[in-house]
């Protein structure tokens, strides 16, 4: 018999933001079949964003595939240019955009601020690699160095983290698309025909300068339209004081329902360490998805502790935190007020105040001029940076931090007007 060919079946995917997605690698295939990359499929890509824009239940699987897609058309790119970029180079690339979400949790980043401490997703994530790494015999070693900016040629990695990265390219895209919003259409075409290598950092050639303007004004849009929505927000604080109610009460004893993975994370204090020293934490973390988490708090809804019933059953019903924002800090008598009005409303001690009212800061960076800068390349064969050779960009709100104060609290106390 002859050999067998590595990728025995052209396999792809019908994507409706790019059409038909082709699978690129036998690699990238056998890690799209591993049940860690198909856990992606359980866990929504907005998170809780549905509740404002019914549409956006799309997945993390959906954008993973979308991002190793945009690399791939990205590399083509840039050999059509004349970079040497090898096949190796190329596949691993292409995985290390298609895991960089891998090690996201249920419902965005609720997890991150409730019932785990002190690891993000990013680093979940290369956990989720080294593990994969592990069961493919090495093959997926140079997709980690690429993912942890150690390898050689530093604008691979920058394309799948940086300024101007295939994962802020396709979410943006599609998540305006699923959410109905016009905010973050991008032209992804043409910034990934423009898109070039300068200074080992990932630039774009002058002509397309334009699309990468509106890329970065369709990002700040799209934060305060969609990902920083108050109502989202609102949604998402209310699920973290669940889940923290519930771990709370879970390790004073109290019995729960929940799977078996998510009564693990509620029952033990879990951080960074647990994952390094016991392997078993991220086989059980890798079990817990949207539904897991969601399932439970239905349950919860009908539980004899107050706190925990009275949060969930609002999450169900979407009866959820009113939600006030503005440019600078509420005046701590305005805060005291409403903390005051849930004692008359809320059978609650002052420490349990918090699952009830929460104040936060907020900021999204359009465009960091201090961090990976995208750097323009001039018809003369100059480089310059975005905000020297854009006259749009010198306006300050889209180089420094657009920051808003939050507060939330029920809806049953009286609205109260903006503080002063």
């Amino acid at each position: 018999m002859g050999q067998q060919p590595s990728h025995p079946k052209l396999k792809m995917f019908n994507d409706p933001v790019y059409g038909f997605i082709t699978i690129p690698s036998d690699i990238a295939f056998r890690i799209i079949e591993h049940p860690y990359f198909q856990r992606l499929r359980r866990i929504k890509q907005l998170g809780l964003s549905h509740l404002v824009y019914p549409g956006a239940l799309h997945t993390r699987f959906q954008h993973s595939l979308g991002a190793m897609h945009l690399m791939t058309e990205a590399l083509d790119s840039l050999q059509t240019k004349g970079y040497d970029i090898s096949k190796h180079e190329i596949e691993m690339a292409e995985v290390a955009a298609l895991l960089h979400d891998v090690g996201h949790g249920p419902f965005s980043h609720a997890l991150e601020n409730s019932i785990v401490d002190g690891i993000n997703h990013e680093g979940l994530s290369l956990l989720f690699m080294h593990r994969l790494n592990n069961i493919f015999g090495g093959d997926i070693e140079t997709a980690i160095e690429i993912f942890k900016n150690n390898y050689p040629k530093k604008y691979l990695h920058h394309l799948v983290s940086g300024q101007l990265d295939v994962d802020r390219l396709d979410y943006l895209k599609r998540d305006s698309f699923f959410c109905g919003v016009a905010e973050g259409i991008v032209n992804n075409d043409r910034i990934i025909k423009t898109i070039n290598v300068l200074n080992d950092n990932i630039g774009i050639d002058a002509k397309g300068m334009y699309s990468v303007e509106k890329f970065i004004i369709a990002r700040r849009l799209m934060y305060w339209q969609v990902y920083l929505h108050k109502t989202v927000l609102s949604a998402e604080a209310l699920l973290i004081r669940i889940l923290r109610r519930a771990k709370f009460l879970a390790g004073n004893g109290e019995k729960l329902f929940g799977t078996p993975s998510l009564l693990f994370f509620l029952e033990h204090r879990i951080n960074s360490e647990s994952f390094l020293t016991d392997p078993t934490v991220l086989e059980r973390f890798a079990n817990i998805d949207d539904f897991d988490v969601f399932t439970s708090v239905k349950t919860w809804a009908n539980h004899p502790d107050f706190i925990l019933s009275t949060l969930s059953r609002w999450l169900v019903n979407r009866e959820l935190y009113r939600v006030e924002m503005q440019p600078d800090p509420f005046e701590n008598s305005y805060v005291e007020n409403i903390r005051d009005s849930l004692y008359n409303i809320f059978p609650i001690r002052p420490e349990e105040a918090d699952y009830f009212l929460f104040t936060d800061v907020t900021s999204n960076y359009s465009y960091d001029p201090f961090d990976n800068r995208i750097s323009i390349l001039l018809k003369n064969g100059e480089i310059m940076d975005l905000t020297e050779a854009s006259g749009l960009f010198n306006l300050t709100i889209m180089t420094g931090p657009d920051t808003k104060y939050v507060l939330g609290y029920p809806k049953k106390i009286k609205y109260m007007k903006n503080s002063p």
